[in-house]
């Protein structure tokens, strides 16, 4: 039996050459920079091959526990999130929904990501972006916007994922239907109608599918994150600590095996798409279709957000930036005093203008 493999992994810190103050990831430069002197430190080069593992194997090792890391995290009481503690806070607000909570962490045993994207956009710019996207919320609360113009505190957090492909051979079963066009009469005359025909099929397709991407995080809204793509998965680089310095990770809520099965609802699309195109014909019917999936590979890995939580009115309201491509999305609160006035406006001027219609006949 295959000996366990474990890794112990905390706070990802390096140290400055010059003056011994701690090092953090620079974002865009590829670069580790002293907030005391300045002094960069180049990221190392990786010679690491970005590799897909075989989803069945991996399954395997899962159950024997191999290959491992021991992560040590901090859980949120309130959105149920896990991320890795920071050793020098005893109590800090949770990144993702903005609770208070006292830094009282436990470990447990994951699947150590091989790849990342790093960090793109600087705080500053995140900062600006955020600002500038609450000033567009039509309809909010003034207080509400006010306070986020103030208080754009962000917490930069590798979120993580999963990426699978398959080939997958699907056999169907359908109609096909083809429009013919028939005369009938009518009391004006003649006119032709069109009708459907319609044969039985059967058929087997093929699809293959490449990076699909499954959240692996229970913590942020799934519709958010997904209008944060694309992220440009060709840039992915080898898992290296100097990316994490001065950042935090996620813990993946999702398992392997259940991100597999979102994955399938995600090519469940295309490959009816493939089938349609296969049966042919003006319009198609799917009666029945069963799928094997083959060459199953996969990849752990952690993209970059931007994230600001706080509660307004005891409401957690989180804001994401894809720290890569600058894109925002976010929860909103609305102000319904602000909406039945511009209700009321909207109706005072059809009012009028129907009014001034009416005198003018």
């Amino acid at each position: 039996m295959a000996t366990e493999k474990q890794v112990e992994r905390g706070p990802d810190e390096f140290s400055c050459e010059q003056c011994g103050s701690l090092l953090e990831f620079q974002p865009g430069t590829g670069m580790l920079v002293c907030g005391h002197c300045g002094f960069e430190t180049p990221v190392p080069e990786s010679n690491e091959e970005i590799e897909e593992l075989d989803f069945h194997e991996r399954l395997a090792s899962l159950e024997s526990g191999e290959d491992l890391e021991e992560v040590i995290t901090i859980s949120c009481p309130s959105c149920g999130a896990e991320f890795e503690r920071d050793a020098n806070l005893s109590s800090e607000e949770c990144p993702f929904c903005g609770t208070t909570i006292v830094a009282e962490g436990g470990s447990h045993k994951q699947i150590k990501p091989r790849s990342l994207l790093p960090f793109k956009v600087e705080r500053d710019r995140a900062r600006a972006l955020f600002r500038q996207w609450v000033s567009k919320l039509w309809f909010a609360p003034n207080d509400f916007k006010q306070r986020a113009r103030l208080d754009t505190t962000l917490s930069g957090m590798y979120v993580p994922h999963w990426t699978y492909d398959a080939s997958v051979t699907t056999q169907y079963t359908g109609q096909r239907g083809v429009y013919y066009y028939v005369p009938v009469s009518t009391g004006k005359g003649t006119t032709m109608v069109r009708r459907t025909w319609w044969t039985p099929v059967s058929g087997v397709v093929d699809n293959e599918f490449d990076d699909i991407l499954v959240l692996a995080s229970h913590s942020l809204p799934r519709t958010y994150m997904e209008k944060l793509e694309p992220w440009g998965l060709s840039d992915l680089v080898p898992f290296q600590n100097e990316y994490m310095s001065g950042f935090r990770a996620e813990s993946y809520q999702v398992g392997l095996e259940q991100g597999f099965s979102e994955a399938r609802r995600h090519m469940d699309r295309p490959i009816r798409q493939t089938i349609r195109y296969h049966i042919g014909g003006d319009e198609q019917i799917i009666q029945w279709m069963h799928s094997e999936f083959d060459d199953i590979t996969f990849k752990h890995i952690l993209l970059p957000v931007w994230i600001s939580a706080y509660r307004y009115r005891n409401k957690p309201f989180r804001f994401l930036i894809n720290a890569r491509t600058g894109e925002v999305q976010g929860e909103r609160p609305w102000s319904w005093i602000k909406i039945a006035s511009a209700v009321a406006g909207a109706a005072a001027v059809l009012a009028a203008v129907v009014g001034a219609i009416q005198l003018a006949d």
